[in-house]
């Protein structure tokens, strides 16, 4: 199977380019213009099917597809600490965590 049979594609409108751009996920620098949207995915999937292929005979490492990555739930965030002071404060307001609240805030967004 190849790789990017599991990646993570997206089509949209350009207003600029009267067209459907379709990009990759895991591989940002591709993208294939077409005058319709099936046309548009059909090239950034095989687009993206092609450079794998030519990665694996170059012996290249290819991009895991984002959906078959392992993730704990947990990445750290900074903020200025005034920021870190009116998230706790609005927490204890709301009398949940200050994780809970940032988590439902990230989730909304």
């Amino acid at each position: 199977m190849n790789a990017a049979e599991h990646y993570s594609y997206r089509v949209r409108w350009s207003g600029e380019d009267g067209g459907y751009i379709g990009t990759v996920a895991e591989m940002p620098s591709l993208s294939w213009f077409a005058e319709d949207q099936r046309a548009a995915f059909d090239g950034i999937q095989t687009l993206a099917r092609d450079v794998v292929d030519d990665m694996v005979s170059n012996g290249e490492s290819v991009p895991e597809a984002i959906a078959d990555r392992e993730y704990s739930g947990k990445f750290q965030v900074r903020l200025l600490p005034e920021q870190h002071r009116q998230l706790a404060l609005e927490a204890a307001e709301q009398n949940v965590s200050l994780n809970r609240l940032v988590a439902s805030r990230l989730v909304a967004h």
